[in-house]
């Protein structure tokens, strides 16, 4: 037969296998976060507050490597979609309940008090000096750091191309051109002169160049903007 007969007393047996399987974990846990003698409070004191921890000693064999990041790796996360990495002392929202509730459990299974938090979000969740999608990080040591928490809606779709003019001078170039071009294709012809010419055409177009780049350059002056390789890790509003 192409398909085998479903056996009941078999699949009786893998759905309380399974579930006995999923309760064990649940009370593991729970008895885990009971054994803890952290408070919240105490564990919020050490995310809110300075702290000049580089290294955590956690048992590497307990941890998971899908999770370990690279300096390097957080670096072009942040530029790419203009975030930032910065200590969790600088974060203003709310760190969530399953966040605090992680970190014990890793307390206790790696019998360590974890510092030196950091956090990748967007500029306008962190407190900044001058003035969609946290994920919490402790440091391992040697420029990797551990992803303990991810909270918040995800980024928007479209992030990494709104932002990547902003990447680099050259993009943002780029840009101003490619409006200034749309902008002088929009000017009716014979507008300025009776007879349409490819000369008027390149006249209109240095003239929208120059007024959009003023715009471009003043909006950067005045509200303090820079680019992302510039801001990834700066714990300055107008870096």
């Amino acid at each position: 037969m192409l398909f085998e007969n479903t056996n009941i007393e078999e699949q009786l047996r893998r759905t309380k296998l399974r579930t006995y399987e999923e309760e064990k974990l649940i009370h593991e846990v729970y008895a885990l976060l009971q054994k803890s003698t952290k408070s919240d409070s105490e564990i919020h004191k050490r995310i809110t507050q300075k702290n000049n921890s580089v290294e955590n000693n956690f048992v590497f064999d307990l941890l998971e490597t899908d999770k370990i990041f690279h300096i390097d790796q957080i670096k072009d996360i942040c530029i790419n979609y203009r975030l930032r990495f910065l200590d969790s002392k600088y974060f203003k929202a709310q760190i969530p309940e399953e966040a605090i509730d992680k970190i014990k459990i890793l307390e206790e299974a790696h019998n360590i008090d974890i510092e030196g938090f950091k956090i990748i979000a967007p500029s306008k969740l962190f407190k900044l000096a001058d003035k969609d999608d946290p994920l919490l990080f402790a440091p391992i040591g040697n420029g990797y750091y551990y992803l303990i928490h991810k909270w918040g809606n995800d980024l928007h779709p479209l992030r990494r191309i709104l932002v990547w003019p902003f990447k680099n001078v050259v993009n943002l170039t780029l840009l101003v051109v490619l409006l200034s071009f749309l902008t002088s294709l929009l000017v009716p012809n014979g507008l300025f002169s009776k007879n349409s010419s490819q000369m008027e055409f390149l006249i209109i177009f240095f003239f929208m160049f120059k007024s959009i780049a003023a715009v471009v350059i003043f909006y950067g002056f005045a509200l303090g903007k820079n680019f992302n390789p510039a801001i990834w890790n700066s714990k300055y509003f107008n870096a």
